[in-house]
């Protein structure tokens, strides 16, 4: 196996893939004129810039599947009955934290294992604590520095305007997943209808404030480890047992001890197939010879986002991978999504790999 920690922007050789690309371009440079001149700086609604990328590039693009059950291993559902570990009343450490807590207050989903509260800046109430008895701290899941895990997102660094958004799509419904057994998309569908606006500005103005910063390692693989569920997270089993990766990516903790401590600098591995990161690079910046859009577009040449547009790159593959195919499949239909539907259209799960082991390579 290799790592993939970055890759140059490649062009096109091929006539074919020139030619195809001529209108793509076009549409970039007008996008990058209107951006230019305060256009998505005005935070103008999305679904103007929809009506004017969607109708010229989308045309004619087959409808994807409707009905096809969302795979596995990218809407993880929990093992049953694994056993919680018993409190023994000893406080615990992690490296680098002059902090202790014991596992019970670990698992406090009303005050957030701070282990490294010099790392950020004072959370507030809707972060750190949330409402008991029923909506857990934003911190808890999302962790206090933004990063996230696998099973949820990274919020670090995601423009206010767009954070926003995205809880009123959960509130109303235009947000949801492909899988509704998936334990942490559901717990965010409940806790963004409880959710006040001003909680949620709140919120959205703290994690905006925090730097996205690399979290997750991409590399290239034929084998990953086994694993199992545990909270919507795939976890190692004991022993370092391998499987074939095929068509997939297996995103599991660095120290899944530390992982599970809620210890937010303890890092990921994305294991994805050999060769799917250039096949995203072709598919990301040149729009693989008009299969779909070039993500500069409205992610920004580097992908780290533009205007109310999120960062694509560093964030975790496997979740870029479900955001994908939600929004192709329908489970995400806010106003914001009208502008990626005809951008997925034509997207295979092989093509969402490739893109998301791509992006996920990217320095954030």
């Amino acid at each position: 196996m290799n790592s993939v920690e970055s890759r140059s922007v490649r062009q096109p050789h091929d006539k074919k893939a020139q030619a195809g690309n001529a209108s793509t371009r076009r549409l970039f440079q007008q996008s990058q004129s209107l951006l230019q001149g305060g256009f998505v700086k005005a935070f103008i609604p999305s679904m103007l810039l929809a009506l004017f990328l969607g109708s010229a590039i989308g045309a004619g693009r087959s409808q994807p599947p409707k009905h096809d059950a969302p795979p596995p291993w990218a809407y993880p559902i929990d093992t049953p009955n694994i056993p919680l570990k018993d409190d023994d009343g000893t406080l615990l450490h992690v490296p680098g934290s002059t902090v202790a807590f014991t596992l019970t207050q670990v698992r406090d989903l009303f005050n957030v294992p701070d282990w490294h509260p010099e790392g950020h800046p004072p959370m507030p109430a809707v972060v750190a604590h949330g409402k008991p008895p029923d909506r857990r701290a934003c911190g808890y899941c999302h962790l206090p520095n933004g990063l996230g895990r696998p099973e949820n997102s990274s919020l670090a660094g995601l423009p206010t305007v767009y954070f926003m958004e995205q809880v009123a799509d959960f509130k109303s419904g235009a947000r949801r997943s492909s899988e509704p057994r998936m334990r942490p998309p559901t717990l965010m569908l409940a806790i963004a209808k409880d959710v006040s606006d001003a909680e949620t500005r709140a919120a959205a103005n703290y994690f905006s404030s925090l730097k996205l910063k690399r979290w997750i390692k991409v590399v290239e693989s034929e084998t990953a480890p086994k694993t199992y569920v545990v909270g919507g997270m795939l976890l190692p089993l004991e022993g370092g047992v391998k499987e074939p990766l095929g068509e997939r990516i297996i995103e599991t903790p660095e120290n899944p001890e530390r992982t599970e401590l809620r210890d937010a600098t303890s890092q990921f591995i994305a294991y994805v197939p050999f060769g799917s990161v250039k096949k995203g690079e072709a598919l990301v910046t040149t729009g693989g010879a008009g299969k779909t859009t070039p993500c500069a577009m409205c992610h920004g040449a580097d992908l780290r986002g533009l205007g109310p547009v999120p960062a694509l790159a560093g964030r975790s593959p496997s979740y870029v991978f479900r955001q994908l195919y939600d929004m192709q499949h329908g489970a995400r239909s806010g106003a914001g999504t009208a502008l990626m539907q005809s951008v997925v259209a034509n997207l295979s799960e092989s093509d969402m790999v490739a893109i998301a082991a791509y992006t996920g390579s990217r320095q954030p």
